[in-house]
């Protein structure tokens, strides 16, 4: 029998009952298909549904997907925390600019430090421009004429300059071409707080303070007298770095005169540096009283007449002071109830000078004589009998001698046990101090130093490093037996 057959015919029928419910209009229809009756069901028993539902589109576009940038709904605070979070490197930096063009004017904001090569893109304003957040700007380079293409290397300074002309400061841009780019960039960095410059003048750095009234740190180069008649202008400076002449490179002159004005105008200074500049115990003297707060002075390769070491009695808190590439101290240091010790000095720094001038350096040890870290590197002429006179400071504790060939042994120790508060000590490539010299004072002095390097010479850092390893006595015994 056929499933037709068995099928319920009564009309009281459950199944007769719900064919008749909802199909006896719809499947009957002759001009509708089956998947229209379904949605018209589906449409009917879904009365809170108010248009015709949206069949899903499946044919995703993958390609158009990737071309989406999908950091464009970040804010720039939010990409600039996450790009300062990537290492600081300079294949890092050129990988970021080169995403887009967004991300090439953020990582402009990132950069803080910039040494600037062609002054050209400087005063046609593309620098601030590109990098508006700058605080560190080096313009030494770009202050060369670009025509200039040997590179010239002098201590502290580099730069490009022209073989076929005689004289260097040829090469050097025009102060008013100078002026102009300072306003440039004062325009266009507010932020600024460190800058390097060459052969400005008293008007471009007036139109540099009047917008970078943060700068704290300058250093002129080339500079002279009338250039620091602007200096005043910079009320938060407190490091500056003064250059004045550089032999066979470019000659200036900053004379009293100029370190009077410096010392009124910029009283709040904690560190400066005075290189190759002219001078004499008067401009040192106002830089003494007027600077309260001056804590670092180093004087570089001097030009300053007999007598500036006398100035340094009026420096009131100055800790630390360095004499730099000096071919002499001072010839005549002037009366002896003139040199007065200074009251807060802590380190004595010697490096790359001549220490024959016995009056000079009699002069400065006195002046200096309650220091307790004293430095010599690299200087030339300091004798045994030039030497004894560091019996003046009264309170050393750390010593470091490098570089000191003359010196020897026993010149080392007439002075050190003298120090009743020496703690450590460092000799280094000092070829006539010897180990076979030690006194056994000398060798009890050493056992109670706190920290102690000992290389005078190569012989005896390679004893000290073969000290105890055995190594020096197999080899012989191998060639015996071969």
């Amino acid at each position: 029998m056929s499933f037709r057959e068995k099928m319920p015919t009564s009309p009281k029928s459950p199944l007769r009952r719900r064919r008749s419910s909802w199909t006896g209009s719809w499947l009957n229809h002759p001009t509708m298909s089956f998947k229209e009756v379904v949605s018209a069901v589906i449409n009917s028993q879904s009365p809170r549904s108010t248009s015709k539902p949206q069949t899903p589109n499946f044919n995703f576009d993958f390609a158009s997907s990737a071309k989406i940038d999908r950091t464009l709904s970040l804010p720039d605070s939010l990409l600039l925390r996450i790009l300062q979070n990537l290492p600081d490197t300079q294949n890092q930096n050129d990988a970021v600019s080169l995403v887009c063009k967004r991300w090439l004017n953020l990582q402009g904001r990132r950069l803080r430090t910039l040494k600037l090569l062609d002054w050209e893109f400087l005063s046609s304003g593309k620098l601030t421009s590109r990098f508006p957040k700058l605080t560190t700007v080096d313009l030494s380079t770009a202050c060369m004429n670009p025509r200039s293409n040997t590179l010239l290397c002098h201590k502290t300074t580099s730069f490009h300059v022209s073989p076929d002309s005689s004289n260097w400061e040829e090469n050097l841009l025009h102060s008013e071409v100078i002026d102009r780019g300072l306003r440039v960039l004062a325009k266009g960095s507010s932020d600024l707080t460190k800058l390097v410059v060459i052969n400005a003048s008293e008007f471009g750095l007036l139109g540099l303070a009047e917008h970078c009234s943060d700068l704290q740190e300058l250093e002129l180069q080339k500079c002279n007298d009338n250039i620091l008649r602007g200096i005043s202008a910079f009320e938060s400076l407190r490091v500056l770095k003064l250059v004045g002449s550089v032999e066979g490179l470019y000659t200036s002159s900053v004379s009293d005169i100029g370190l009077t004005i410096l010392a009124q105008g910029c009283k709040r200074l904690v560190k400066l540096e005075v290189s190759g500049c002219e001078g004499s115990f008067d401009g040192i003297k106002a830089i003494g009283q007027c600077c309260e707060f001056l804590e670092e002075f180093s004087v570089c390769d001097h030009k300053m007449d007999d007598g500036w070491i006398a100035g340094l009695s009026y420096f009131r808190s100055l800790k630390r002071l360095s004499v730099l590439s000096c071919g002499k101290i001072d010839s005549c240091p002037g009366p002896e109830v003139m040199l007065r010790s200074c009251p807060r000095l802590e380190s004595l720094g010697l490096e790359r000078c001549c220490l024959s001038d016995r009056e000079g350096m009699r002069a400065l040890f006195k002046v200096c004589d309650g220091v307790s870290k004293v430095c010599v590197k690299d200087c030339w002429g300091l004798d045994d009998d030039s030497f004894s006179l560091t019996k003046a400071f009264r309170r050393v504790r750390f010593v470091s001698l490098e570089g000191c060939s003359v010196l020897t042994t026993s010149g080392l120790e007439s002075v050190i046990l003298h120090w009743e508060e020496l703690e450590s000590m460092r000799v280094v490539s000092c070829k006539n101090i010897k180990d076979s010299e030690i006194s056994p004072a000398l060798s009890s002095l050493f056992s109670l130093l706190k920290d102690l390097t000992w290389r005078p010479d190569t012989r005896s850092h390679l004893l000290s490093k073969l000290e105890g390893a055995g190594i020096g006595k197999r080899g012989g015994k191998f060639f015996k037996k071969r």
